[in-house]
């Protein structure tokens, strides 16, 4: 094994790295040379100091599912009394009021429900594009696609097609948590595996339909089986370019049968996220989910290969129902942003620019993000 300062530096030039060389940096490089490496990746891929962010809101039309994963604490099973569905005039109001605070997407997302097969999601799709045309529909996810493909028993490349054709614009990276196939049964025995998962993303790329790419961390997995997660988007992203970003997050302990604190630290975390910047060569943008981790973390991040802090969110109950209490308005996360020494920028799904949030101070001395570094890295290593 090559030592680290040589990976590192392969790596930050844009050279593809193996899985056991992203392993010995995830678990054995220095934090700032990694930090750095990652951070000179970022600049290399990116080309400016622009941190972009994307106003939308997440839609839930159903918390009913039949999956039952045991670290979700949004879901009821059929026929609880706690279950609902809100039909179209709901989500239509939900969608309407995301236009009016300036939102460009909407993800609607919700559980397994028995009876929904792709007729449903037409119908959703649909109607969501005829009243509301300019919103981008980014939903979903293959482990929605393969159950309403059982549920109307017709093959997944027809499902994708239809519901594209219906309106859906982008495929959102749900359902991946963690792909190997150890910790998934471990924690989701009755979802798709990761490689059923996989294959129908790898089919929604061939139908032109981009996505992101998304991962749970502190479930009990190995250091080595998040590299394997890692390893198998990488090889889809190989072969269809599909994936315009890769979306860490940790797993949130609160109401779900796992119960328990995370088993991912911050410092875990963003390690994870500089390897990932590393690794994924061929992957052009990262998020950092500071909904989870917090923004302290959030903003160091900015400084380990994250160009996108992800959503001014209108709405969310999947992951905060398990516990994440951070929420951030405009002002806040751009606020975040800046003082992280970066500009911010409004992104759409595409990670078009919309607008970007000049001041004359755009010009940060290394001395200063060094500084600001290294003092957020102390207050975290006492967490």
């Amino acid at each position: 094994m090559a030592h680290s300062d040589d990976i590192l530096a392969r790596a930050a030039d844009g050279d593809r790295i193996s899985d056991d060389e992203a392993l010995h940096l995830y678990t054995e490089a220095p934090f700032h040379a990694l930090a750095e490496a990652a951070n000179h990746a970022r600049q290399r891929i990116i080309g400016d100091n622009i941190v972009t962010y994307i106003i939308d809101r997440n839609i839930n039309y159903t918390n009913v599912c039949t999956t039952a994963c045991k670290f979700c604490a949004f879901y009821r099973a059929p026929k609880h009394s706690e279950g609902w569905t809100h039909d179209n005039a709901e989500v239509l109001r939900r969608c309407g009021e995301a236009v009016d605070l300036g939102a460009t997407q909407v993800m609607l997302q919700g559980g397994h429900h028995p009876d929904f097969g792709v007729e449903y999601y037409e119908e959703l799709f649909s109607t969501v594009k005829e009243h509301y045309p300019e919103l981008v529909i980014h939903s979903i996810g293959p482990s929605e696609i393969d159950h309403m493909s059982r549920v109307s028993d017709i093959a997944v490349d027809e499902v994708i097609r239809r519901i594209k054709a219906a309106g859906l614009d982008s495929v959102a990276g749900a359902g991946a948590e963690m792909l190997p196939e150890r910790p998934r049964t471990a924690i989701a025995p009755l979802k798709e595996s990761g490689r059923r998962w996989l294959e129908i993303m790898e089919v929604a790329h061939n139908h032109g339909l981009r996505s992101t790419a998304t991962m749970m961390m502190g479930t009990g997995e190995t250091a080595a089986e998040r590299i394997e997660h890692l390893s198998l988007i990488r090889d889809v992203q190989d072969r269809t370019g599909g994936f315009r970003s890769f979306i860490p997050w940790t797993y949130q302990p609160e109401n779900n049968h796992l119960k328990g604190r995370t088993q991912a630290t911050a410092l875990e975390y963003l390690r994870l996220l500089a390897v990932a910047r590393l690794y994924f060569h061929n992957i052009v943008h990262l998020q950092s989910s500071w909904l989870t981790v917090g923004k302290a973390a959030g903003q160091l991040s900015l400084h380990l290969g994250v160009d996108d802090l992800g959503s001014i969110m209108l709405e969310e109950n999947v992951i905060s129902s398990a516990g994440a209490r951070n929420q951030s308005k405009l002002g806040e996360l751009v606020n975040l942003i800046r003082t992280g020494d970066r500009i911010p920028a409004q992104r759409n799904t595409t990670y078009e620019r919309l607008a970007v949030h000049w001041t004359p101070e755009d010009d940060p001395s290394d001395e200063r993000v060094r500084s600001h570094y290294s003092t957020i890295v102390a207050d975290l290593q006492q967490v």
